[in-house]
């Protein structure tokens, strides 16, 4: 739900105030009315105004000394001086001192909302600039997903209708088969596609800062907040907010990011005043949020208030149709330049692809082809190049078209693995490629370091 943008009328002509409140609020304003000095500042105190009309002359003071007072409580409100006649100078002068304009009493109530609304297009405008010098690097203007298996497809065509609605979405899958590029699906096919899409990884921020990158704080709310930050919820303003890894969020963070989407209001750390957005929620996580709800790890009620609709994306290993029309849209993008190379696959190669479990899903193989492309001397990639440390006999293992138990399997038995076997090996694998180095691990694998511990306690691998 779109917020009304709040303005505050500061005059002590209680008729004239009257009449102009009355005309603001038809147009969906929300006005405030104050007539005196004291009564607008204990306002701006306790509550976010969007633009301010200030009389120059009021009972307890002057409207000249009264306006950078104003704009040290909040920065980027904009002030419209109202000056009786006589006085143009003096409004002059407040221009100087950072009014947005002046209007001379009786206002012309047209004129007053034409000014008014440039006055909250700038506001805007400002507050933008300040949230993308804090957002460079976030977002990126690449968008594309393969999709050539019946589930991705059916997928894609589930998601283009979701995207059509306002409504919350949860999207679960295992960890890297592309749950962020669905919920920048779901962005860019909405109505909201020109306004900012900001992605934040629930798992990967700190405990202690997650309050603060989520909702912003103001400067000297805790040690070292030397300046203010606008939070990542607010750079989302009439815009998507993706929330990945929302499993990972400590219940504490949960308990706000529930009230907040439950109204739309939050504070920045350090702030009294309520602030609203517009804002779609897009999130994903990796885990059953019911067993983690059960467990006592995650909230019963913030689960039903993001599981508007909830999109399930396939692992890579049921959808293998899509297997090598990936390997060719990385090749020919988003590594085609490495070591100034074209590359391709030899045929054994790509059957070795499509007889592979990939525990890891798209990410590992990404990670898989990019290896290739480093080893291979000649701008082949063959089997050797993407798995150096297997013998081109352990790779050739029997499969079936579609069915799981043909994948290869680094077991030398020659048995069957559980799916938690195949991920534990590949843990193991990458440990001991990163010399046990967790950080690092983690980032390969595309999980958190706590969700990387959590695996490692539960397959008893923590030793």
């Amino acid at each position: 739900m779109k917020h009304s943008q709040k303005i505050l009328i500061l005059d002590d002509e209680t008729t004239l105030r009257g009449i102009i409140a009355q005309r603001l609020k038809r147009k969906g304003y929300d006005v405030l009315e104050a007539g005196t000095a004291s009564a607008g500042l204990s306002f701006l105190k306790d509550t976010l105004i969007d633009a301010v009309l200030l009389d120059i002359k009021l009972p307890d003071g002057d409207g000249l000394i009264l306006l950078p007072k104003i704009k040290q409580m909040q920065t980027d409100l904009q002030v419209i001086m109202l000056t009786g006649n006589g006085t143009i100078e003096s409004a002059i002068e407040a221009m100087k001192l950072g009014a947005y304009d002046y209007l001379t009493k009786p206002c012309n109530l047209s004129e007053l909302e034409i000014t008014l609304q440039k006055a909250l297009e700038k506001r805007k405008l400002l507050m933008e600039n300040t949230g993308l010098r804090q957002v460079v690097n976030r977002q990126t203007s690449e968008f594309k997903i393969v999709a050539e298996s019946e589930a991705m497809v059916a997928l894609l065509e589930i998601t283009r209708k979701v995207a059509q609605t306002d409504t919350s979405v949860l999207i679960q899958g295992e960890s890297g088969v592309g749950k962020d590029l669905i919920a920048q699906a779901i962005h860019f096919w909405s109505s909201r596609v020109n306004q900012p899409y900001i992605p934040v990884n629930a798992g990967a921020i700190p405990e202690a800062l997650i309050e603060s990158e989520l909702f912003g704080h103001e400067k000297g709310a805790f040690t070292g907040a030397g300046t203010q930050k606008i939070g990542l919820v607010e750079m989302a303003d009439n815009g998507t907010l993706f929330l990945d890894e929302i499993g990972e969020m400590p219940l504490a963070i949960q308990v706000k990011l529930l009230r907040f989407l439950e109204s739309g209001e939050f504070r920045r750390v350090g702030d009294t005043r309520l602030r609203r957005v517009d804002v779609r929620i897009v999130a994903a996580t990796n885990r059953d949020l019911r067993q983690e709800i059960t467990q006592g790890r995650f909230r019963e009620d913030l689960f039903y208030r993001l599981n508007g609709l909830t999109l399930l994306v396939p692992p890579l290993r049921e959808r293998r149709r899509d297997i090598i029309p990936l390997v060719h849209h990385f090749l020919n993008t988003r590594r085609k330049d490495l070591l100034h190379k074209q590359y391709s696959l030899l045929p054994e190669t790509q059957e070795q692809l499509l007889n592979y479990s990939f525990p890891g899903n798209t990410r590992e193989l990404f990670h898989l082809i990019e290896r290739g492309q480093i080893l291979s001397s000649d701008g082949t990639i063959s089997p050797s190049d993407i798995w150096p440390e297997k013998s081109a006999q352990a790779l050739k293992t029997p499969a079936t078209a579609d069915s799981a138990e043909g994948f290869f399997h680094p077991f030398a038995n020659g048995s069957y693995p559980s799916l938690e076997d195949v991920e534990k090996a590949f843990i193991l694998s990458t440990l001991k490629k990163t010399r046990g180095h967790k950080t690092q691990t983690a980032n390969l694998l595309g999980i958190s370091v706590r969700n990387l511990y959590r695996k490692l306690q539960a397959y008893h691998m923590d030793e």
